[in-house]
């Protein structure tokens, strides 16, 4: 996807676009295309189309694209071009999750992490706060939506996600004043909760994002439970590539990069112990490094701001059978889910 970044979110923690003409520009372009090195028939997957900007250019290669998006809105916009395709482009209403449902035997797959630049920029859908709009935040457009979230859960819960997904310092404060609000009111809109924030913490001259930008981060990470499906996303490209098969994920901020980068070492790594435990068993890597992580070069940036906290990651598929999906390598906490039935109570995620 391409995202868009303004006052709401910054580079630093999420966002990778701003608007004007260069918001659809695929952040990375050539050293994506570089990592997948697309050929005539071969079969490319897009896992994240939003606006189609590395399937056009990997369609113009020869290659055939399955692009997946779960966002309805992103795969209308994109019917045109799979008409245009003459066959060669094939759209899917999914979560990148599951890839490897759609495609047995995959050359390559690209994944571009975050919100894309046309979800930011309907205020309709309720990711941005620099128009008012509905408090919603989901991408499929169904399930929970970010004002369930902040009118229901608990101050702690809340504070976790702020804390854990926002990397707000300020999360047990924010989450408190909600709690305290909400009883009055629910929380219904974007800027309600954007003021309610800024009026709470307050905003010092010198700083540079608004004081809510973490927030709204987490509370759509959240809501899209993108950690998760970036890490289902991960085990379902090890499954569907083929051996020699080339993924290449471009992310924006740490907790993605992170996700990403234990991956690759994990399945590149072939050992399992330490001489310290004897009984441990070899293992065959899955993958093999591609490099290390790629960022924009000065000219890019100055011509499309939203690279400048963009980082792409390359592996190369091996031989080896898949493993299991072992997600305690992520490293992720326990955050609360969607409210359990017949308890009106939050589960785990």
């Amino acid at each position: 996807m391409t995202a868009g970044h303004g006052d709401d979110l910054p580079h630093a923690v999420g966002g990778h676009a701003v608007g004007g003409s260069a918001r659809h520009i695929p952040v990375l372009l050539a050293e994506v295309l570089e990592a997948l090195a697309p050929a005539q028939g071969d079969l490319i997957i897009d896992g994240t189309f939003g606006a189609g900007g590395y399937t056009r250019a990997i369609l113009a290669t020869g290659a055939s694209v399955v692009a997946i998006d779960r966002d309805p809105d992103a795969i209308a916009a994109g019917r045109d071009l799979e008409v245009q395709s003459g066959g060669r482009l094939r759209l899917v209403q999914a979560p990148f999750s599951t890839l490897d449902e759609h495609v047995e035997s995959a050359d390559g797959i690209v994944l571009d992490i975050g919100v894309s630049s046309m979800q930011l920029d309907q205020a309709e859908r309720g990711f941005s706060f620099r128009a008012d709009g509905p408090l919603d935040m989901r991408m499929a457009q169904a399930g929970l939506s970010a004002a369930d979230v902040v009118n229901s859960f608990k101050p702690g819960d809340l504070a976790r996600i702020f804390g854990f997904l926002g990397e707000e310092r300020h999360a047990g404060r924010i989450a408190r004043m909600i709690e305290a609000r909400r009883e009055k009111r629910p929380f219904e809109r974007t800027l309600e909760l954007a003021d309610a924030i800024e009026t709470h913490i307050g905003r010092a001259p010198k700083d540079k994002i608004h004081p809510a930008t973490r927030v709204f981060q987490a509370l759509r990470i959240f809501v899209n439970d993108e950690l998760g499906e970036l890490a289902k996303a991960l085990f379902a490209a090890e499954r569907a590539l083929k051996p020699g098969g080339r993924l290449a994920v471009v992310t924006f901020h740490s907790l993605e990069d992170r996700i990403v980068k234990r991956f690759i070492a994990d399945r590149a790594d072939v050992a399992t112990g330490s001489r310290h435990l004897p009984e441990a068993h070899a293992r065959t890597a899955t993958f093999r490094k591609a490099g290390g992580g790629v960022t924009a070069g000065d000219a890019e940036v100055a011509a499309n701001p939203r690279a400048r906290s963009a980082r792409l990651r390359a592996a190369i598929r091996t031989e080896a059978p898949a493993r299991s999906s072992d997600f305690s390598i992520f490293g992720l906490p326990k955050l609360p889910g969607p409210t359990l039935p017949g308890t009106g109570r939050p589960g785990e995620r």
